[in-house]
């Protein structure tokens, strides 16, 4: 639903229309065509994030629906869905990433995003445009809305919770890690496809096995989706890790050779 169909809902006092009834959520109707194509063209391409908005936006189904129900059915979910803080906000904000004492998440994912050349609002403009597209809604004034904002936008904290780089199979292994953290189809397309293309070349299993760790470890953490990011930032990372039960390295992705992350296996990850 686009922000154009809410608010033609609403007078422009703010109150109901009488004209019309209020415009309830759609909904979100499964499309694998869709999600096929996107990921084929990811496949061409895995620095075209945008395939990857296309996808979760075509298998997300009532994903985001149920994680926001589950966030907000504990004391410490609800204040943060009452607050509904914009990470994407907080983390553009250059003094607010300086301001990390050296050692805590936060200062870890500083080092991450500028030695990347990665920005919060980088990854928010390529949902957009998946978007918009497609009438979608992921800047509507909503609190379904807020919560996949909130999944899209520590998307690279969980590279440095999990310890997964951007290389094309750390980016697989995140992958499968978020489809077990909240079951959304899109991340299991994604997972399984990458997964399945890397197995028929050489060196391919250990990908695989990689994969595999990846989910296991996403369903023996902590649900990140309900943790206090602001507070988070602010812990030494071992500490953060630890608490998640992600203190244990992930011992399959760090037994494939650096090089090959992105070499001869993450090429065919992406091609």
């Amino acid at each position: 639903m686009t922000d154009a169909a809410l608010q033609s809902t609403f007078a422009r006092t703010g109150e109901p229309s009488a004209a019309t009834a209020p415009t309830r959520l759609p909904r979100q109707r499964l499309q694998p065509i869709r999600a096929l194509r996107a990921f084929g063209r990811l496949m061409k391409d895995k620095e075209d994030t945008q395939q990857v908005f296309e996808i979760m936006q075509a298998m997300n189904g009532n994903s985001t629906l149920r994680g926001y129900r589950r966030l907000t059915s504990t004391v410490e979910g609800g204040r943060l869905a009452y607050r509904r803080l914009e990470l994407n906000d907080r983390l553009n904000d250059p003094a607010y990433l300086d301001s990390f004492a050296p050692g805590t998440v936060g200062a870890a994912y500083r080092a991450f995003m500028r030695a990347e050349n990665l920005s919060a609002e980088g990854l928010a403009e390529e949902s957009r445009k998946a978007a918009r597209r497609t009438g979608g809604g992921i800047d509507l004034e909503h609190p379904v809305a807020w919560y996949g904002r909130r999944i899209r936008d520590t998307h690279d904290i969980w590279h440095i919770l999990t310890g997964y780089g951007r290389d094309a199979l750390g980016e697989l292994c995140l992958v499968a890690f978020s489809y077990a953290q909240t079951r959304s189809l899109g991340w299991a397309v994604i997972a399984v496809g990458g997964a399945l293309r890397a197995r028929r070349e050489e060196g391919g299993k250990a990908a695989v096995r990689a994969v595999r760790e990846a989910y296991r470890r996403g369903k023996t953490a902590a649900w990140l989706p309900g943790e206090d990011f602001e507070a988070l930032l602010q812990l030494p990372l071992e500490v953060a890790r630890a608490r998640l039960n992600l203190q244990t390295p992930p011992a399959a992705y760090l037994a494939v050779p650096a090089q090959r992350r992105d070499g001869a296996i993450g090429r065919r990850i992406a091609a």
